[in-house]
């Protein structure tokens, strides 16, 4: 999978110049991020860390990955509306998994008083990685799918400009006409838009809800701005805010300082650490409102590792998308080998069989956010620790994936440049609207691409890990 710059890559001289001419364009284009010193202000940024490169991406395994994010779309859909596979699903790691329980109980309360809400807006991004066989071809493999707060869809936007003057300034013109365009803030902004519209209150508004700190302020800022442009109000709010101004009339509709919310876009509350009391008790009114929560519980419920695991059960895609033979193979095909942890034999097994070859597995929490998952030693030692224990049940086992490694520069502010040995992965972002029913927008809405060393197991963009990139296809 060698992109068409290998000669470059041996130019000290061209790739200095090269590095400059790329800070200075990701500063231009807006690829940019709160520092770590100043999270909350943005009187002093700096660029987001990208490779200054585009990263070669097998246009085979690119075009799959987009030809299967409308059934993706319909399935996380599907199980959100499935209370009792939900339930099942998650039996065992409610038991075991706190915050998994609290969400679980939250999204039964709701179904007990009857949903007001009639509008379902979907924002996710399913992630892949290409492995490669033991023949050397490389197959689409997912990682994940985020069903809440998946990020990156606004500077992702703005980086294949960057790249494209890094080609030219390297003699590349050719190659740089050749990368896509591509703008999923736009796409975002689109399935917000027609939930916002079919809430039906010109005056409400959408609400962000944001975290206490906000470094990647810029990226939810191209979706608002999108909306900006279309005349819709967008408000910023974070939990605290909504414990002590929020309120539900009669009619379950959401009053934020006295205006009515349509859409609740959340850019937290995806793990432990957004929560205390008081934020549990906000989630609560958020879910038992009338507005269009993007995510609602039952789909952030539906992106658990648990779920993910489940899915790859024989027969199980079979009974979630009933006549859809086509998009189950579709979705089937880009499974990595997912096993179970339940108490029993059949999680005895694969314990026993993850501790004598650990570099075979990754270990994985029901975790959002990057830099959860374990390998290798710690990944035995974790799994000895709880074979006979319960505690297991809130893991699941994979398969490592194992991509073949390109030479990239990742270029992140204060530090030195070196050529490093990466591997990527792609994200495509998926949007649906369901209003009852019927669904009335389902779209692939753009991809991230996220490249980082290969001595980092693990971790994304916002964990400091992975760095933003733009796919050149080969």
């Amino acid at each position: 999978m060698a992109a068409p710059w290998e000669d470059v890559l041996r130019n000290e001289p061209a790739i200095q110049e090269a590095a400059s001419v790329a800070v200075d364009a990701a500063l231009l284009e807006g690829v940019l991020m709160r520092t770590e010193g100043e999270p909350n202000a943005s009187d002093v940024v700096n660029y987001a860390p990208f490779t200054l490169l585009p990263s070669a991406v097998p246009s085979i395994l690119f075009e799959q990955a987009y030809a299967v994010q409308q059934d993706f779309n319909l399935l996380v859909d599907a199980i959100s509306q499935n209370r009792e596979f939900l339930e099942h699903t998650l039996a065992s790691t409610i038991k075991v998994d706190d915050f998994t329980a609290r969400l679980f109980r939250i999204h039964m309360q709701v179904l007990e008083e009857g949903l007001a809400q009639s509008v379902f807006l979907g924002i996710n991004r399913s992630d892949y990685m290409f492995d490669c066989g033991v023949d050397g071809t490389p197959a689409l493999k997912q990682i994940e799918i985020n069903t809440i707060a998946a990020s990156f869809g606004g500077l992702t936007s703005r980086t294949a400009a960057v790249h494209g003057r890094v080609l030219k300034v390297l003699g590349k013109s050719k190659e740089a006409s050749r990368l896509l365009p591509n703008n999923p803030s736009i796409g975002l902004a689109l399935g917000i838009a027609k939930a916002w519209e079919l809430y039906g209150s010109q005056s409400a508004v959408v609400m962000f809800l944001v975290e206490e700190v906000q470094r990647n302020i810029f990226d939810q800022r191209c979706v608002e701005n999108e909306l900006w442009n279309r005349n819709i109000r967008v408000i910023r709010k974070r939990f605290r805010d909504v414990f002590e101004k929020g309120s539900l009339d009669d009619a379950k509709r959401l009053y934020m300082d006295g205006q009515e919310v349509a859409v609740v876009y959340y850019r937290e509350g995806y793990v432990p650490t957004n929560y205390d009391q008081q934020n549990w008790e906000a989630r609560l009114l958020l879910e038992r409102s009338r507005a269009v929560k993007c995510p609602d519980i039952a789909t952030q419920l539906a992106g658990t590792k648990k779920v993910q695991q489940e899915l790859s059960r024989p027969g199980t895609l079979e009974r979630l998308l009933p006549g859809r033979a086509e998009a189950v193979a579709r979705i089937r095909a880009t499974f990595a080998g997912l096993y179970s942890l339940d108490m029993g034999e059949e999680g005895d097994k694969i314990a026993a069989t993850a501790i004598a070859d650990p570099d075979r597995f990754v270990l994985k929490p029901q975790r959002e956010g990057g830099g959860n998952n374990l390998y290798g030693e710690e990944l035995r030692q974790v799994l000895e620790k709880i074979r006979d224990s319960p505690e297991r049940t809130s893991y699941i086992l994979m398969d490592k994936i194992k991509p073949q490694p390109a030479i990239n520069y990742l270029l992140r502010a204060h530090s030195p440049l070196q050529a490093s040995e990466c591997i990527s992965e792609l994200g495509i972002f998926g949007v649906y609207v369901r209003q009852g029913k019927e669904m009335v927008m389902n779209k692939a809405a753009g991809h991230l691409l996220r490249t980082k060393a290969i001595e980092h197991a693990d971790g994304g963009v916002a964990a400091g890990v992975a760095v933003l990139d733009t796919p050149y296809l080969v």
